[in-house]
């Protein structure tokens, strides 16, 4: 049976220069109430090879370490309805407001997007703003290693625009 579900608010600090966007998050991580609930989902290793942030701190710790590195996380969708945890089982999507979160944070200057479908759902609900499409850190997507996603996932360090 699929199940409508709200997503997760986003997570913020003071004057974010990344927003992060995955697609939705899994229902451990909304059971959780935590971004990359899931202890198989790289996130969290990839931040900590980026920001040095220790994958095993508490989630508001990590958090915190990376709203120090003015880094935001949100997820491109607000609610869905999805049985099981997969991508691919997205129905009925609705969008999150990403136009307004960024004129809200006008210090973004990089929009990441966690995966293709994170990418694809992006691009036809926000035509025209910029952004750098990156390798899934899902447990799911096994194409590359950690090191292959992290090199990846190191552009967003630099200050050039997307």
């Amino acid at each position: 049976m699929s199940t409508t579900n709200p997503g997760l608010p986003p997570v913020t600090g003071r004057d974010p220069e990344i927003l992060i966007l995955g697609s939705f998050p899994s229902h451990m991580s909304l059971e959780k109430g935590e971004y990359y609930g899931n202890p198989k989902n790289q996130f969290w290793k990839i931040m900590g090879i980026l920001f040095g942030i220790n994958p095993a701190s508490s989630y508001s710790d990590r958090t915190r370490l990376l709203a120090e590195h003015h880094v935001a996380l949100w997820d491109v969708l607000a609610s869905c309805s999805r049985k099981g945890s997969l991508d691919s089982a997205i129905r009925d999507p609705v969008a999150n407001d990403i136009r307004g979160f960024v004129a809200a944070h006008p210090t973004i200057r990089c929009i990441a997007l966690n995966g293709s479908t994170a990418g694809r759902y992006f691009a036809r609900l926000n035509p025209g703003l910029a952004e750098r499409f990156l390798p899934s850190t899902s447990p799911a997507y096994a194409r590359m290693s950690l090191n292959e996603k992290a090199r990846c996932w190191a552009c967003i360090c630099t200050p050039e625009s997307p």
